[in-house]
């Protein structure tokens, strides 16, 4: 069964006929599920079981629950969600290329794909593709629900088959796409019919597409093709090949402009750096942009002005709903990094942060000339605020939400480099997780906090509770136990951490101490258990700091805590880096809260006094 496929076009198709879709960038695949373990096949019939194990997996947890209504059959995309409106396709595609069954299995474990579903063509084995769109989507949905399934897209949701948003407003869709940097939408008649391998006018596809400005830097006469380029660290780095989209006269002008200046190798014409024009694509997979296509000279840039820097931040724009002032603003001079850069960043991140600050309010720390320099904390909120920003009253004052991607560069544009949040959300008055603060001394005695927190974990593992560790962005490491949401109180988990701290005291006093005076810790490592507090607050995790070389409170894996840790590794640059290469150490940290047995914990303490 080969895939129904779209047109594209330039402008959504309006009316009340037509419904909405966020276009996900992935591999289209339909899923043929008639036994415990369905049949994941791509658009040019390849099986893709094996290469998407953790899929599978989930479908099979799933068998028993949704056995009585097989066969079914689902068309679909498999993607990497980096938000809830965007794909990353180069992490799909590297794991399309793979091979080796534990390397797949080590992939799918540090980016884990889900199954954006958006259609059902098969039903109880009796097929629904005679069907229109609008009844198969209402069929659909009451499975999922049914199921218990999500009928929402939520990249945070590990539940692996999602069934697709559907808007019937495109403003809105649109506005989510552009914010979130979506590659597009796709319009779909209501009235529909599902076709095999027909290409159809029913089904649209519209693209987000992104303005690249490149250098010209060659003209290859044999293939037609042209070289663009930008400067990486001084030096000139291809990133797209480009023909498409170019007029006669343009095509020609171009041409003409390489042999009156380039010099020709063979079929090749080579130019120095000197003419700019801009590509119109959806993306960039880490060597090329992609589905490029020539959109406009741009002969007053100046070829300097082509850089990597430019080429992410135009890949990636900021939202027109946020303003942004003084963009080029040096924030830490000594690692070069700009508020731009900042906003970068914080786009980035932001599908990781937002999880920890969603529904608590912030503590912000603004340095408004940048690091080193003046600073002053931040509770309340301003007047005037956005219409994108939520407030919530604590205390006598009303504190800031930072619970969308607005929000956060909102507060980034402001220089809020330091975000501090509670443990606990405005809908509960119970902490989410328990944090240790292993705080050495002085940044030379950091290998106390290395040994406090790989001893933490000892004890950890044998109350069978699973932890997560960071660095805090300065000279120390936080360990974080995620709770059951609303379930325990700050009083019963201080008698844990109460008791933990003393044990560890206990076994080690020449390395920790609870001692508050710190004239009489000699030089030992604090155990803080009076700051897991109502009101106190942490460091978020991948919150910036304040410092001069922009350290960020980074997650690690467990693995990672050894003697060759130190915190001057996780800087702005290394950790979006890092986050591209290993993943989110915290991926699952909600879901596996809500799995710990801390009940059997405070039973164990309990019967321990007693006896």
């Amino acid at each position: 069964m080969k895939p129904m496929l779209l047109t594209e076009a330039i402008e959504p198709p309006t009316g009340e006929e037509w419904l909405y879709e966020a276009k996900y960038d992935g591999f289209r695949c339909i899923i043929q599920w008639s036994e415990e373990e369905p049949i994941l096949i791509s658009r040019n019939g390849n099986v893709l079981n094996q290469l998407f194990p953790e899929i599978i997996a989930y479908c099979k947890d799933l068998y028993k629950k949704i056995k009585a209504y097989l066969p079914l059959t689902f068309d679909g995309e498999l993607v990497f969600l980096m938000n809830n409106y965007k794909s990353e396709f180069s992490i799909v595609q590297q794991r399309g290329r793979m091979q080796n069954k534990e390397v797949i299995a080590a992939h799918a474990k540090s980016f884990p794909c889900h199954y954006v579903v958006f259609d059902l063509l098969q039903f109880k084995g009796e097929s629904q593709t005679n069907r229109y769109l609008k009844t198969r989507k209402q069929q659909l949905t009451t499975l999922f629900t049914k199921l218990k399934m999500p009928t929402t897209i939520n990249c945070e949701d590990n539940r692996r088959l999602q069934a697709i948003d559907v808007f019937e407003d495109t403003s809105a869709i649109w506005h989510l796409i552009t914010t979130y940097n979506g590659e597009g939408l796709i319009a779909k008649k209501k009235t529909s019919k599902w076709q095999e391998d027909v290409r159809t006018n029913q089904w649209m596809k519209i693209k987000n597409w992104r303005m690249v400005t490149v250098i010209v830097t060659k003209y290859d006469k044999g293939n037609g093709y042209f070289q663009g380029c930008v400067y990486r660290q001084g030096e000139l780095t291809e990133v797209v090949v480009f023909r498409h989209g170019m007029k006669n006269d343009e095509l020609n002008t171009l041409i003409a402009f390489f042999k009156a200046n380039g010099i020709k190798q063979n079929e090749t014409w080579e130019l120095e750096p000197s003419i700019c024009v801009d590509i119109a694509c959806i993306d960039f997979d880490g060597k090329k942009l992609r589905e490029p296509r020539f959109h406009a000279f741009r002969l007053e840039m100046d070829p300097q002005e082509c850089n990597w820097q430019q080429m992410h931040r135009q890949l990636m724009p900021i939202p027109e709903s946020v303003q942004v002032t003084h963009p080029n603003k040096p924030v830490w001079p000594e690692i070069g990094i700009t508020k731009d850069s900042y906003l970068h960043y914080l786009q980035f991140i932001s599908p990781l942060i937002l999880p920890f600050l969603r529904q608590r309010p912030v503590t912000l720390i603004r340095f408004p000339h940048g690091v080193p320099g003046e600073s002053f904390y931040q509770k309340s909120s301003p007047d005037n605020l956005p219409k994108f920003v939520a407030t919530e009253k604590v205390s006598e004052h009303h504190g800031i939400l930072c619970n969308n991607l607005e929000t956060l560069l909102w507060l980034g544009n402001q220089l809020a480099l330091e975000i501090h949040i509670p443990f606990q959300t405005i809908d509960t008055d119970k902490p989410t997780e328990i944090v240790f603060d292993l705080d050495p001394p002085n940044v030379d005695a950091f290998s106390l906090a290395i040994s406090a927190a790989s001893h933490l974990k000892e004890i950890f593992d044998y109350f069978k509770l699973q932890s997560f560790v960071k660095t805090s962005g300065g000279k120390g490491l936080q360990v974080y136990i995620p709770l059951p949401y609303n379930t325990f109180s700050y009083e019963q988990v201080r008698q844990f951490t109460e008791f933990v701290c003393r044990f560890l005291c206990e076994q080690k006093p020449g390395l920790y101490t609870i001692e508050r005076l710190k004239k009489n810790r000699n030089d030992r490592l604090y155990l803080d258990y009076v700051q897991h507090a109502e009101g106190k607050t942490i460091i978020s995790p991948f919150s910036t700091r304040g410092n001069p070389m922009g350290l960020v409170a980074t997650p690690l894996y467990w693995d990672e805590v050894n003697e060759q840790l130190r915190p001057e590794l996780f800087t702005i640059p290394t950790v979006i880096e890092r986050i591209k290469r290993v993943g989110n150490p915290f991926r699952n940290f909600e879901a596996i809260g809500e799995e710990q047995d801390f009940h059997a914990v405070l039973q164990h303490l309990t019967n321990q006094r007693q006896s």
